[in-house]
């Protein structure tokens, strides 16, 4: 908006020196000028300004300036900048947002949202010991599989699972144990002690055995993969 207004009361200038240059220490919107990609409503408004004075002979330049370093001229725009957002008797002359605040602020909320209702349901208690937060889970790239997704949710071919739907008679683990489910496939079951000794070997570099599920999804993805998918559920069942 400041370029903006600068170039407007260019036209308002009689001298005939014609050339003048634009200091800012916006490097995006010096970006945002030069990429034709780019149509905000200011910066479209800026490109058309500039054209219009470069039909009168005007020649703009646009030069960028490192902020807070005592340059007078960017101090000073800086000290104005504060006085007028402190200003209630100053009319507003510029409203519009651009799409990319609208479409974060709408990503940040619904994310918030879904945070609030992940955090309340009563189901998914073993995905959720996984993936605590929504944004981490969002932001984090997994590739998984069949074995992967079994112990990310509890849901597949585990006795556990199959016994709370009566397709088996017991949920009861071959190992004698106790009963298959997911905590004691990763930290209980004698019968994967060579896999669980490889995941504890890469673990135990940076944390301490055992570990919580939301660390070996966050921190040793890899280890945990390599682990579920030596699982053999088949011999398991």
């Amino acid at each position: 908006m400041a370029i903006l207004k600068s170039l407007l009361h260019m036209t308002k200038d009689h001298a005939p020196n014609k050339t003048v240059t634009i200091y800012t220490d916006s490097q995006t919107t010096l970006n945002s000028l030069t990429n034709s990609r780019i149509h905000t409503s200011l910066i479209d408004k800026i490109r058309l300004q500039v054209d219009r004075l470069e039909q009168t002979a005007w020649t703009i330049r646009f030069t960028w300036v490192r902020a807070h370093v005592g340059i007078r001229g960017n101090e000073l725009a800086d000290t104005l900048a504060k006085e007028a957002a402190t200003d209630q008797d100053i009319p507003v002359c510029y409203d519009k947002i651009p799409k990319s605040v609208v479409k974060s602020e709408l990503e940040r909320i619904s994310v918030e949202k879904w945070q609030k209702i992940w955090h309340q349901t009563t189901k998914g208690t073993i995905t959720k010991a996984f993936f605590p937060r929504v944004e981490e889970r969002l932001s984090r790239k997994l590739y998984t599989n069949q074995a992967l997704t079994t112990i990310l949710t509890g849901h597949g071919n585990i006795k556990a699972y199959l016994y709370r739907f009566k397709i088996i008679d017991s949920p009861t683990c071959p190992c004698g144990k106790g009963d298959q489910h997911i905590d004691h496939l990763i930290y209980e079951c004698e019968l994967l002690k060579p896999q669980r000794d490889s995941l504890k070997c890469s673990v135990s570099k940076i944390d301490e055995w055992p570990t919580s599920k939301y660390k070996l999804i966050s921190r040793h993805y890899k280890a945990l993969k390599t682990f579920t998918n030596q699982i053999p559920y088949d011999s398991l069942g």
